[in-house]
């Protein structure tokens, strides 16, 4: 499966990452980089695909001022 990182920037400058087709906790690695680049985590939501070893994960997290 493809791996995709989805990076949504909001009007008010909010960064949202979604990361899809990638297993477990793997997707952390994934946006390590990324959001240590891009500032500080201030929500982070696992989906429930994040708990299986299946193929396809996906995790959404919110960086920017709380």
């Amino acid at each position: 499966m493809r791996q995709e990182i989805d990076i949504q920037i909001t009007p008010d400058g909010e960064v949202k990452l979604t990361v899809r087709g990638v297993a477990g906790a793997e997707c952390l690695e994934l946006t390590q980089a990324l959001e240590a680049e891009l500032g500080i985590v201030v929500e982070r939501e696992r989906t429930s695909e994040f708990y299986q070893a299946a193929a396809t994960a996906a995790e959404t997290v919110k960086i920017g001022e709380d």
